[in-house]
């Protein structure tokens, strides 16, 4: 007999039918009814066992965690909760887990606990919805992109140049170092390493969609990236997800355009799609609000946020605009921003980000022409001399969340820049070369996944939202 799933199951009218099961038990209440779930829902189906009708040792290894199938009739509950129930005529454990030692018990676990044991935790109702929202956001990127003519282009996971020119990068080799091999000059002797270069884990795949984008015309890179950047925070991991669309004859502003698109498609897929999940996400984080002080709480819960971005276009503005506007805030002048906004060129925090969207404009916002000081090389220069053609896009309760710009299109401004910023050109010919032959405008940004995922689900911290997080000191699984 096939097995069924339990969302079929939950879905399909009662009708007294044979059907098989299979999942892990929840919990086994009075000896006669197991909650078994399968991971397809956050809902389980509840299993009814006429105990008397099994052998005693059989029974007690129904535990929590423990795996069975189970087949039986498909019929209308007799309880409140579910419109269904399975009466079981035969089951058979796939596999135990011993109640004493299983550490996922019925009851309420910190989510610091559950990140000790990742391997487990995709069995929690928390986790089963954050990594079923995953894929849908997931998928849902990739169908917007394709649905508008992208190609979809891999990236190199190892790379020898540095995108963003911070230089906080994981080193690839396969040097022995016990026994590093070193020139007259004491330097590491690389040629002797694996790609006889130094090379890296890379940090974007952004260079490489710009090179694929200049014959394809719009392309997007969807996958890992890594940062070795020494940062024990909610926000930061050493390796998360990034998308990075590149769009050949596209100017700042159709990058925020195509930026918005996608942020909203996104959203409202999720929203279509995933409804048990995100109202079992709103009831979690509303009954954490409760231990708060009443100014630490959120002013929108999880779906009003989310509806938020869709029903408001987003704010266009200026960073001299907005600098101007946080300068002569209440927070600023009354010393209540912990980082002060003082002049023209400061580098804004999240909390100078949040008072623009939930204060000021009460909008997504979108910030642009950014000082070129506070930028990355890459960036079209305008002609003010001062600022670059970089955007940044900024939501409710997480401030940034897409970062782009046009890019620098013309041979001799690009050329310069990297020297200024002592990016070396000759190990870049070949970014270059793009410039040299057949260049045109061009622009792009990133999404960094993780941060798409904490604001679609409410979740506080980034290790959270990501199956097997890696940041310092922590390698796990």
């Amino acid at each position: 007999m096939k097995r069924i799933r339990v969302i079929e199951i939950i879905q399909t009218e009662p009708k007294n039918q044979n059907v098989l099961v299979k999942g892990w038990v929840r919990s086994f209440r009075s000896n006669r009814f197991i909650a078994l779930n399968d991971g397809s829902t956050i809902n389980n189906i509840q299993l009814v066992i006429d105990f008397e009708n099994f052998p005693e040792d059989q029974i007690r290894r129904i535990t929590v965690g423990s795996c069975i199938a189970a087949q039986g009739e498909l019929i209308p509950s007799q309880g409140s909760g579910q419109k269904s129930e399975v009466r079981v005529v035969q089951f058979e454990i796939l596999g135990d887990a011993d109640p004493g030692i299983y550490p996922l018990q019925p009851k309420k676990h910190s989510l610091e606990f559950l990140r000790e044991i990742a391997h487990l935790r995709f069995r929690t109702n928390t986790f089963g919805s954050i990594f079923r929202i995953r894929h849908h956001v997931a998928f849902a990127i990739h169908r917007f992109f394709h649905e508008r003519g992208f190609y979809y282009l891999h990236s190199p996971v190892i790379t020898a140049s540095d995108a963003e020119g911070a230089g906080e990068m994981f080193h690839v080799t396969s040097l022995d170092l016990s026994r590093i091999p070193f020139n007259d000059q004491k330097e590491v002797e690389y040629k002797k390493d694996f790609f006889g270069r130094p090379a890296n884990l890379t940090v974007s795949g952004q260079l490489e969609a710009e090179l694929a984008a200049m014959a394809l015309s719009q392309v997007y890179t969807f996958g890992p990236t890594f940062r070795a950047e020494n940062s024990n925070t909610t926000r930061h991991l050493a390796e998360f997800w990034m998308i990075e669309p590149e769009v050949a004859f596209n100017d700042i502003f159709d990058n925020m355009d195509l930026a918005e698109d996608m942020l909203k498609y996104v959203i409202g897929k999720v929203m279509t799609e995933c409804t048990d999940d995100l109202k079992f996400l709103l009831d979690r984080e509303e009954e954490e609000q409760k231990s708060k002080p009443q100014q630490e709480r959120n002013e929108m819960n999880l779906l009003q946020r989310l509806q938020f971005c869709l029903d408001h276009q987003f704010e266009r503005v200026s960073y001299t605009d907005a600098i101007e506007i946080l300068r002569n805030s209440n927070p600023n002048k009354k010393g209540k921003f912990q980082y002060a906004v003082e002049s023209w060129g400061t580098d804004l925090q999240s909390e100078h980000e949040r008072y623009l969207v939930e204060k000021h404009y009460k909008k997504p916002v979108i910030l642009f022409n950014y000082p070129k000081d506070i930028k990355a090389f890459y960036m079209r220069q305008n002609d003010d001399g001062k600022t670059v053609a970089a955007m940044d896009i900024l939501f409710p309760g997480i401030g940034e969340i897409v970062g782009g710009s046009q890019r620098e299109e013309r041979y001799d401004r690009l050329a310069s820049r990297m020297k200024e910023m002592h990016i070396p050109t000759e190990e870049m010919y070949w970014y270059l070369d793009t410039r040299r032959f057949g260049s045109c405008p061009h622009a792009g940004f990133g999404l960094g996944f993780e941060r798409l995922m904490l604001f679609i689900t409410g979740m506080g911290n980034i290790r959270d939202v990501i199956p097997f997080p890696r940041y310092p000191g922590y390698a796990e699984f």
